[in-house]
């Protein structure tokens, strides 16, 4: 009966991918979502304010798994999303080529997660 209540399979700590952000926030060297890629600022420029606009912010990213580059243009006071990047570094001790039946074990970095 409790089993039917509660999935013990898939859990999750409940925490968002994102965080919604002021455009006008960014920074360069941070982090935004564009075109639904997580990317790097590594441009970013703002424009003064029209005669019947807004300040317009444009900025340039670049994605943080492929080094794709993303452009966006944005007004400074609209809301955007920004990732959750948690950065650390891994230790690879084992790597097994199915191709030749063998094994290569190298230790890369360190680990302090």
């Amino acid at each position: 009966m409790e089993s039917d209540l509660f999935d013990y399979e898939h859990a999750s700590s409940g925490a968002a991918s994102f965080y919604p952000a002021q455009c006008s926030s960014l920074k360069k060297g941070g982090y935004v979502i564009i075109k639904n890629r997580p990317c790097k600022v590594v441009e970013l420029s703002t424009s003064a304010p029209g005669k019947h606009g807004h300040a317009k912010v444009n900025y340039v990213g670049l994605d943080i798994f492929t080094r794709r580059k993303y452009m966006q243009f944005a007004p400074s006071n609209s809301m955007i999303q920004v990732p959750n990047v948690k950065k650390g570094n891994a230790q690879v001790y084992l790597i097994f080529d199915e191709l030749r039946n063998k094994n290569y074990t190298k230790v890369f970095g360190n680990t302090n997660f």
